[in-house]
């Protein structure tokens, strides 16, 4: 039996079912349509496609929504309410969403690099072809890598505590390109080291491949990169490592982006201009999006502002608490993610502060509905300060830990003095300024669940106390308790539904 391209990418993927004997006028058979190099590398840039995809819209918003520095206005249309209500089950619309374009993008992933190794292997391709398609491979496994490292973030329990040698707690590892109809054949759960440990081989892979093609090319990793790169690598190595609990690793990996001169943190208006251009010292991968692919971003901004930006209205706004940790004053932190605006809910006017982290590039808007998009920054050097900082704390480096706080701090804050902490003190501090950076970019529950800690919404707003009465009773009373079972999201039911090995494997509490 052959398998087939339908279009660019395989239509089906080893967790879906399809009839793989069928062909479609112009479709392309898989076995013949990758001759070389100028292939592959059409197979690459559809990759970077889907990985830009995969760290933009809902991939990253959906759960801020979930956790607990915003609520729900009325009138918002239910949007994202299931999430941001606490009423998760298997049939979660962003866990159905996430789970299946992260494997369909592996099903590609693992097409490619089949293709690749045979040309590689066959010895027909000169020599700048080859090194080309090396930094491919390379390529490849470091965005399997990211996405594995996405999933078990999201589908498996806290790696840090769970049983790691446990069967069917881990994730469906497919490492092949074997699409089928035959469900018996179909993958369940493995352990959560297997998982580990294939996206550690991965970024090791990637690490090496990449190092290679940029000695032998002079290429330093800079800032603003459209492309992967050593320095993108080893930030994802070092977040890996946090969340893992492996703080020497995390330590280590972090301090070694930070010493990269060609970084640095940017202060006042250059930080408050790279949320609107995209550009910055401190980015360290932007993946390329110009006008005319601005439909293949999924939006920021949606997530708090529906469809577009309306001055006088939000679906969803930062609590006070939320907005009580920032120096209203002095820190451009605040400045530039909250605007100040009068708001009609129900027919009367409210003051309120509304969350503008991501206020569009006007180079990228495509039309004027789509004004508020901006591109994907999944990797900027101040989470690096906040790992190593935290890791530092955690390994009882107080000095490398206070001074990565202070450092930061002294990039946001105008007129900051120096402080040193000790202790829980200082793990709170790091913790603080965590939440306040890196609010609304995907990290919350995480965070939340690797610090072992619960929450309840805060629904008082001293700054306008009438405005209490226009949240969302529901969401509002939404409160996790540590090591909720919320902190983990379901394998979606379509996907227990369809393969047999899942049976017994669902997360609890689904």
């Amino acid at each position: 039996m052959k398998k087939y391209l339908f279009g660019l990418f395989a239509a089906c993927t080893l967790l879906s079912s399809c009839n793989m004997d069928l062909v479609n006028p112009g479709v392309e058979d898989d076995e013949t349509a990758i001759q070389g190099a100028k292939e592959l590398l059409a197979l690459r840039n559809g990759l970077y496609s889907s990985l830009r995809s995969l760290t933009s819209g809902d991939y990253v918003t959906s759960v801020e929504l979930q956790m607990d520095q915003f609520n729900g206005v009325t009138g918002n249309g239910t949007r994202g309410a299931q999430i941001a209500n606490g009423s998760l089950n298997s049939s979660l619309g962003i866990a159905s969403t996430a789970y299946g374009g992260c494997y369909g993008t592996i099903a590609n992933i693992n097409f490619m690099l089949e293709k690749a190794e045979a040309l590689i292997a066959a010895g027909t391709m000169t020599e700048e072809d080859v090194k080309d398609v090396n930094r491919y491979i390379g390529e490849a496994k470091a965005i399997r890598g990211y996405i594995y490292f996405y999933m078990l973030d999201h589908f498996c329990q806290n790696p840090a505590t769970v049983n790691r040698t446990q069967e069917g707690l881990g994730l469906s590892m497919v490492t092949q390109y074997y699409p089928t109809g035959n469900t018996a054949l179909y993958p369940g759960r493995g352990t959560v080291q297997q998982v580990i440990d294939l996206i550690n081989s991965d970024l090791s892979d990637a690490y090496s491949a990449l190092s290679t093609f940029e000695t032998e090319n002079g290429i330093e990793c800079e800032p603003n990169a459209y492309q992967l790169n050593t320095a993108t690598i080893t930030a994802l190595q070092a977040r890996m490592a946090l969340v893992l609990g492996d703080y020497t690793t995390a330590q280590t990996k972090a301090q070694q982006v930070i010493d990269n001169t060609k970084y640095h943190l940017v202060d006042g208006d250059d930080y408050r201009s790279m949320w609107s251009t995209d550009e910055g010292a401190e980015l360290i991968f932007v993946p390329y999006v110009d006008a005319a692919e601005y439909a293949t971003v999924g939006s920021f901004n949606d997530a708090w502002n529906f469809y577009q930006y309306m001055p006088t209205f939000s679906d969803y706004l930062p609590s006070f608490a939320t907005l009580a940790q920032y120096d209203t004053t002095n820190d451009i932190r605040f400045k530039s993610f909250f605007k100040a605006a009068q708001l009609t809910i129900s027919g009367a006017t409210y003051n309120a502060y509304q969350f503008m982290k991501f206020p569009g590039n006007d180079e990228i808007k495509g039309s004027a509905s789509n004004r508020y998009r901006n591109k994907p920054k999944p990797f900027r050097l101040s989470e690096q300060y906040l790992i190593l900082a935290e890791a530092a704390a955690m390994n009882g480096q107080d000095a490398v830990a206070n001074k990565a706080l202070n450092d930061l701090r002294a990039a946001r804050i105008d007129g900051y003095e120096e402080e040193n902490y000790a202790g829980n003190e200082l793990i709170e501090e790091i913790r603080s300024e965590r939440t306040k950076e890196l609010i609304g970019e995907g990290f919350r529950m995480s965070d939340l669940r690797r610090w072992g800690v619960g929450f309840s919404r805060y629904a008082s707003y001293p700054i306008n106390p009438d405005l209490e009465s226009q949240w969302v009773v529901a969401g509002t009373s939404v409160s996790y308790q540590p090591n909720d079972y919320r902190y983990t999201w379901p394998i979606p039911a379509s996907e227990m539904d369809i393969n047999p090995q899942l049976k017994g494997q669902q997360n609890p509490g689904y």
